[in-house]
């Protein structure tokens, strides 16, 4: 980042007025254009050939998650180890991206992940509500580190923000970002709680102004989680603030995204409206839970001729 677009950022940091005045002056949505945008990227097609090498990327792009109360050591375990060999009966299928679970289940995944190149992601700061004052929330998150999380998907103050209250928002960000240390930090948006596309444009903005690596839709937990027109939205967040400030900033569409065909339309339209610099688990996950067993059933449909089924990959 340039020294000129750093003073930029430390103005809009100290200045509350400054910030809401530069969120509020981003371009207003064209809700029938970004609907159509993205609707016309889904029907691209791709052909058997670099269907394959879509599948495996999508593969590498997963966060394999498991977010339930009912969680145990031994699922987590299971599911850290399928992290790591997805089909073992296919040395050639690459691990997924990361294994996200909760901050207790870190030390669990951790034994399993140590060392073998895949990230260990923990939700934190209370999700998926985010009420809980920020004390709490920066526990929540060196908690998470200590015990081996290299990344972090902490949730914004949705209430703070509807409310307008931006800098409170933005404070909290660079709070939990600190907490986090050499963690990445994803900020979860909960678009399906934003109301609009403008809304979710300026959360976009704000969490990246604040020191976001990644931006990520969801928690999974709501109504409305990822869609194809505010992934599209955040994509060309991503694609503008890197213009604009010289940082690039991840995205991460969760919740609801099931099946190979889902998976291949973001690519699609990461491509298109990105380009080949976020076609990269480093710069694009899909936080997913089933989505992992249909690419894997694709995958080996064009390897073999027909369907393993879903009975043959392990359930998560």
């Amino acid at each position: 980042m340039t020294a000129t677009a750093t003073s930029r950022l430390s103005h809009l940091a100290d200045s509350p007025a400054d910030l809401r005045t530069f969120l509020h002056g981003l371009p207003g949505v064209d809700k029938v254009g970004i609907e159509a945008r993205a609707a016309a990227l889904g029907t691209r097609s791709v052909k058997t050939t670099s269907k394959a090498q879509a599948i495996d990327l999508a593969i590498r792009m997963v966060d394999l998650t498991t977010l339930e109360g009912a969680d145990t050591p031994g699922k987590v375990r299971a599911l850290s180890a399928k992290a790591l060999r997805p089909d073992p009966a296919d040395p050639t299928c690459p691990p997924v991206a990361a294994v996200c679970v909760y901050p207790a289940m870190v030390p669990t995944a951790a034994a399993v992940l140590a060392g073998s190149g895949v990230h260990l992601a923990s939700v934190a700061t209370a999700f998926p509500s985010g009420q809980a004052p920020l004390e709490v929330k920066l526990a929540d998150t060196r908690d998470a580190v200590a015990g081996g999380a290299d990344e972090i998907d902490m949730v914004i103050s949705r209430g703070a923000f509807l409310a307008g209250d931006y800098a409170k928002v933005f404070d909290e960000i660079v709070a939990v970002k600190e907490a986090a240390g050499p963690a990445h930090l994803k900020v979860i948006l909960e678009t399906g709680e934003l109301a609009t596309y403008d809304n979710v444009r300026r959360a976009s903005w704000l969490a990246m102004l604040a020191g976001a690596d990644f931006i990520k839709t969801s928690t999974g937990k709501v109504g409305v989680n990822a869609t194809p027109p505010v992934t599209l939205l955040m994509l060309e967040a991503v694609r503008d603030f890197r213009e604009r400030y010289g940082r690039q900033v991840g995205v991460k569409p969760a919740g609801g995204i099931r099946t190979t065909k889902d998976a291949i339309k973001y690519l699609v339209m990461i491509n298109e409206t990105c380009g080949d610099d976020w076609l990269s688990p480093d710069w694009f996950r899909f936080g997913a839970s089933s989505l992992l067993n249909d690419l894997l059933m694709q995958r080996t449909k064009l390897t073999t001729g027909h369907y393993a089924g879903p009975d043959y990959f392990t359930l998560d």
